[in-house]
């Protein structure tokens, strides 16, 4: 009988495999939570409900700011978890504010409306192609353009704050239309805007910092629309005026931390 034969014997080719890395799933269930954020907003859109829609896209926020967290504290990352958290936000951050911006106001504008739609949902996808491409050469501190994210905080929270108001979109159209417009462009620019990753939550903070994080909570609370939508147009705008001061001062606009050295690289500093 052969050495395949025997039951007590198995091929070196076969003992040689290492048995396949399954899928972590406390991380991929936050990124399904955002996806479903994302869904969600379309959904309610597509009935009307745009104030709805708003908050399921800033639920989606919340979600994907912790996907990653969750997996680095876990110690959980994958080359799964980035393509599948990449696809996430390419719905909640990208289709879904324009789908939602269209049906609320732009398409009263025609072909101008949908082409404003476009051009975001476009350069959404722009934006996250170029942040998997660079993440090993960007400066962690801060983005490259405006995050995804906060371009869809800033269409979703005008939609919310609008319908909260009882202001219908057709009537602010126009407002729409240039906002999305800008929200779209300014993800795909080289502008920085300051990225939060060097605060860590495992590292201890005076006493006097949990108090203004509750006073933030209240304050928040008061008034949801208006004040989320305040924060994002200020963070908006930080990164031009971070530019601007920056240039003033003759320091290096770029976020590319690398040399530039090697020719692959040279156009990142432009």
């Amino acid at each position: 009988m052969s050495n395949v034969d025997r039951p007590d014997q198995v091929p070196a080719e076969v003992a040689s495999r290492k048995p396949g890395k399954g899928l972590y799933v406390l991380p991929n269930l936050f990124t399904l939570a955002a996806l479903f954020g994302g869904f969600y907003a379309i959904v309610m859109a597509m009935n009307g409900h745009f104030d709805q829609a708003a908050i399921g896209v800033f639920c989606a926020m919340v979600l994907d700011s912790l996907d990653g967290r969750v997996a680095r504290m876990t110690n959980t990352q994958s080359a799964f978890g980035e393509q599948m958290d990449s696809l996430s936000d390419m719905v909640s951050f990208g289709a879904a504010p324009a789908l939602i911006a269209y049906v609320w106001g732009l398409t009263s504008l025609g072909r101008w409306g949908w082409i404003a739609a476009f051009v975001y949902c476009a350069c959404a996808a722009l934006r996250l192609a170029r942040f998997n491409v660079n993440t090993g050469v960007v400066d962690k501190s801060y983005f490259q353009g405006l995050p995804s994210p906060a371009a869809a905080a800033l269409v979703a929270g005008f939609i919310w704050l609008m319908a909260d108001a009882g202001v219908k979109g057709y009537e602010v159209r126009w407002y729409m239309f240039a906002l999305t417009l800008y929200a779209g462009l300014t993800m795909v620019t080289n502008v920085p805007f300051y990225s939060f990753k060097d605060v860590s939550i495992k590292r201890s903070v005076p006493f006097a910092v949990i108090v203004l994080i509750a006073l933030g909570i209240a304050v928040i609370n008061i008034d949801p629309p208006t004040v989320m939508f305040g924060l994002f147009v200020l963070y908006g705008f930080s990164g031009y005026a971070l530019y601007g001061w920056r240039k003033a001062k003759g320091l290096q606009t770029s976020v590319i931390s690398t040399s530039t050295d090697e020719p692959e690289e040279r156009d990142l500093h432009k």
